[in-house]
């Protein structure tokens, strides 16, 4: 089993990156290096959350082992003996060899700040270039990332030649590798604690809320009163910005130098605008240059971009009204059938969607009754209690990791009395659990947050590259600081345990933090307190009431304008389904029509082809009469054929009167 666990969490990985990135983003219409970039970033950051629990496990092996073979005279040398007494240590099932794990997280550690601070933001500006080439793309990423880089480089070449200049400093290369570490670290710790603060009180509230039939409904009503407008919105975007491909697809016509890049922008364009452009468009006539102003290539290149964001968007605003749609229509059969005496639960529009059948015949119309209407609240309410219970011991531990003696930390007191019985997979468990909870407040806020229209992450296949490029970032910032807090959580860094043990492999690559003490001593500490003040500022909603007081309408129980949503979001759904069920009800007739008068229509279909046939056969054995008299035939078959046609004719044949021109026989006949 050495080694094995590690590679079957390598493999699972993948593939849950790979069915999330499925989800948001879009394989087919998307490019492949955004594509591939994004799953590269979203795999690494998934795998250091799932592999750190082995590398703690292997360390207190590693621990236990140094503790047996030293002697009480060799306790003061580079590790202590944690065990008090000399017992026989466990090998874990999972046991990474020595030198795997080192490589392994150095591996994956500069390959994700690679990918976060270099690569990632200029593959946003090349996405959401404009331009038509290859090379006029990376042209307009260069210049918007010239600020980004060199910002950076300021940074740093100040820092050192601070350094070169003053005596007081002998840094090494190890020294500024670590001091960059604990840069990009202290940029994603700062983050990091905004965004737990948020979700280990909004994601308890979420599934206690979920279990209330009326608050989701509700909701859900205010939500298609917003989308609504949003969707206006871009379809007025969309109009505007296809007016002006028009009037430029008019204005350069075919034999322009700028005609190629006109072309390109219309077949990013929907295909009924490219129709509609198509027939208005006259391709014969020049153009000249002293009549008419023609748009540069730089304008082409805006309006391309234009183009580009509003297609996506009007497209992704589509898709999330039909999806709404059914959400909507589906909260409200489940309202409706809480009061059925049959318990069968009954949905008012049959599912799009083809069914699987083994699904349909576990879950059936019985089973989902008691599943929507009397399991599923009192299931909400009880994993609500449980994430309630986890966010309480994370803000405990947040506010107490520091005290080693006593130690406070409910996380380190789980891990150490399982480190004293050497339960590796308990150990595993508890930091899998402890990693996995954290991951979720942090990740799952990621995928909530949206910033206007340019940073949204919106499933069923929706997600612009700009913002799968921007997750990416995020990920690949968040979690290196994610495992070291988890690591101070359970006092598995030397930094936060003052003991002189083994570190884990994780935090060796970190190199020490005692470069600088300010940072290691003071931030990493006490930073993280304000978790508290986050999580009540959460609680009261203090966030959203400031939001709604800016104008963005924020969903509020106690608003005027929330009530005035609801409203209109209801009128819409309402609206909304009186229209589909007209249009079933002319399904519905149409089967019943065809169903009921089918046969008689099939019956007469049949006798008019039967006559055409035979008016067919009339006119060929009219028009194949002389041939057979002046040629020979070749078989008995053919023969035959002929002697039945002409059995079957009753008219003289008269050779003189057939005629050469199989439009004049017919006339004549």
């Amino acid at each position: 089993m050495s080694g094995a666990a590690l590679g079957l969490e390598i493999v699972f990985v993948f593939f849950l990156a790979l069915f999330l990135l499925h989800r948001y983003g879009d394989f087919k219409k998307q490019h492949r290096l955004v594509i591939i970039a994004t799953l590269l970033a979203w795999y690494l950051c998934f795998l250091i959350v799932f592999i750190l629990p082995l590398d703690v496990s292997t360390t207190i092996y590693n621990r236990c082992k140094l503790a047996v073979n030293s002697s009480p005279a060799e306790s003061n040398g580079s590790y202590v003996t944690l065990a008090p007494s000399k017992q026989k240590c466990f090998k874990p099932w999972s046991y990474i060899p020595d030198g795997i794990m080192p490589i392994f997280w150095r591996v994956v550690y500069w390959t994700s700040q690679f990918l976060t601070w270099i690569l990632l933001p200029f593959m946003q500006s090349y996405a959401r270039s404009g331009g038509f080439s290859i090379t006029g793309k990376i042209k307009t990423a260069l210049i918007e990332n010239a600020i980004y880089y060199g910002t950076y480089l300021l940074i740093f070449g100040a820092f050192l030649i601070y350094v070169a200049v003053n005596p007081n400093f002998n840094l090494q290369w190890n020294q500024l590798q670590t001091i960059g570490i604990a840069a990009a670290n202290t940029w994603g710790l700062f983050l990091l604690v905004l965004l737990l603060g948020y979700g280990l009180v909004e994601i308890p509230r979420s599934h206690w809320n979920g279990a209330k039939r009326g608050y989701l409904l509700m909701k859900t009503y205010f939500k298609a009163a917003k989308l609504m407008t949003e969707k206006a919105d871009a379809e007025e975007n969309l109009e505007d910005i296809m007016e002006e491909v028009r009037k430029v697809s008019e204005s350069i016509k075919y034999n322009h130098p700028l005609r190629k890049c006109v072309d390109t922008i219309l077949k990013k364009c929907p295909t009924e605008y490219q129709e509609r452009m198509g027939r208005n468009m006259d391709d014969y006539e020049d153009f000249d240059e002293r009549q008419n102003s023609y748009p540069s290539e730089k304008s082409l290149a805006k309006l391309h971009k234009q183009v580009i964001y509003s297609v996506q968007r009007h497209r992704r605003t589509q898709v999330q009204w039909q999806i709404l749609l059914e959400q909507a229509f589906y909260l409200e059969d489940v309202a409706k059938n809480e009061s059925s005496a049959t318990r069968q639960f009954v949905h008012t529009f049959h599912s799009q969607e083809p069914e699987n059948k083994i699904i349909q015949y576990f879950y059936t119309p019985t089973v989902e009754w008691y599943w929507e209407c009397l399991l599923r609240p009192w299931f909400y309410r009880v994993l609500a209690v449980v994430l309630a219970t986890f966010s309480v011991i994370v803000v405990w531990s947040e506010c107490t990791f520091f005290s080693t003696k006593p130690v406070l930390s409910l996380f380190a007191v789980f891990i150490q009395l399982a480190e004293k019985t050497y339960n590796y997979i308990y150990i595993e468990m508890a930091c899998f659990l402890t990693i996995f909870f954290l991951s979720i407040c942090v990740y799952s806020t990621v995928f909530r947050i949206r910033v206007f229209n340019y940073y949204y992450l919106a499933s069923h296949h929706q997600t612009d590259a700009y913002s799968l490029l921007f997750s990416g970032m995020l990920f690949c910032r968040l979690t290196p600081p994610l495992c070291l807090n988890f690591l101070g959580l359970t006092h598995m860094d030397a930094t936060i345990s003052h003991k002189n043990t083994q570190p884990t492999a994780y935090t060796s690559i970190m190199g020490s933090m005692r470069v600088l003490s300010f940072i290691a001593d003071g931030f990493y500490i006490y930073y993280p307190m304000l978790v508290v003040i986050l999580c009540i500022a959460t609680y009261f909603s203090l966030g959203t009431r400031c939001l709604n007081l800016l104008g963005f309408q924020q969903f509020m129980g106690d608003s005027e304008m929330t009530s005035d949503l609801i409203d209109e979001g209801k009128e819409l759904i309402r609206r909304e389904k009186r229209k589909r069920q007209r249009q079933e009800e002319g399904e519905n007739r149409r089967r019943e029509w065809k169903e009921r008068y089918g046969k008689r229509d099939d019956s007469t279909r049949n006798r008019a082809v039967h006559t055409d046939q035979k008016e067919s056969s009339f006119s060929e054995t009219n028009a194949n009469r002389p041939l057979s008299k002046y040629t020979r035939s070749n078989g008995r078959t053919e023969r035959d054929r002929i002697e039945l046609l002409q059995d079957a004719e009753p008219l003289d044949f008269n050779a003189d009167s057939v005629n050469d021109d199989p439009l004049e026989s017919d006339s004549g006949r």
